[in-house]
């Protein structure tokens, strides 16, 4: 899976267990979205080939997931120096030296970026109001928009939308997190706005969620390019833009 906010290779139990050559020089206690104290093994060396690209002395980090039907993920980092199109109509990730000139098609919105992660900006209409907030651009995320802790409790959310499910989340040691789910009337990126859409919110373990994320169902209404130098993303509205999320 290519995950835009990776920052590592990794590869699951499952999978590490069909590869006779994979040599685990570690195993290292490590922090995921879920919490403390897990253990994953780490192999230093090795190489990677996708296509006609191929990466030497590539480390890698063993998970207990990944995404559906994946066996594993990679990051931005792969990548390095080159612009990045996902095209979710073709179904194609198309990598450039420099920005293509379609690019005069597309809506562009500035990254920031911390922790080698992007983030970009979007607003929530909640009460005839739109709330702003920076959002983790975060594909190995299934769902829609996932709400940091903090933005949920100053802005009132938990009382401001009606809850429509309840959702138990894993991460990638197979921690569980309970989320609320609600639908907002419009999501606002950039030049575009999105109707009717779900997002998600913890309560209870207040502190944990540092970041708000958009997710892949809301990605990949969007044909993407990213450049080179990780300073701006693009966004074009493709053929799923006006399918209704998924609710359920």
């Amino acid at each position: 899976m290519f995950h835009t906010a990776a920052n590592s290779l990794t590869l699951t139990e499952e999978a590490t267990k069909k590869m006779k050559n994979l040599v685990f020089d570690r195993s290292d206690s490590v922090k995921s979205w879920g919490g403390n104290g897990n253990s994953s093994r780490f192999s230093k060396s090795n190489l990677l080939q996708i296509g006609d690209l191929k990466w030497e002395n590539v480390p890698i980090w063993e998970n207990t997931n990944s995404g559906q039907q994946t066996d594993g993920k990679f990051g931005l980092e792969l990548f390095a120096n080159k612009v990045i199109e996902i095209d979710f109509d073709k179904k194609l990730i198309v990598l450039y030296n420099q920005l293509p000139a379609k690019i005069k098609e597309f809506d562009k919105l500035k990254l920031s970026f911390e922790d080698e992660m992007m983030f970009v900006e979007g607003g929530l209409k909640i009460d005839q109001q739109i709330l702003h907030n920076k959002f983790l651009v975060h594909s190995g995320y299934a769902g829609t928009i996932l709400l940091d802790d903090k933005f949920t409790v100053d802005n009132g959310i938990d009382s401001k939308l009606k809850v429509i499910d309840e959702k138990a989340l894993k991460d990638s040691f197979g921690n569980i997190l309970k989320t609320k789910k609600a639908i907002i009337p419009a999501f606002t990126i950039g030049k575009n706005s999105l109707k009717e859409v779900p997002v998600s919110f913890f309560t209870g373990a207040l502190g944990r969620q540092k970041v708000s994320i958009i997710g892949g169902d809301l990605l990949k209404k969007f044909n993407i390019i990213i450049d080179a130098k990780r300073a701006n993303i693009y966004l074009q509205a493709n053929k799923l833009m006006n399918v209704e999320f998924w609710k359920g």
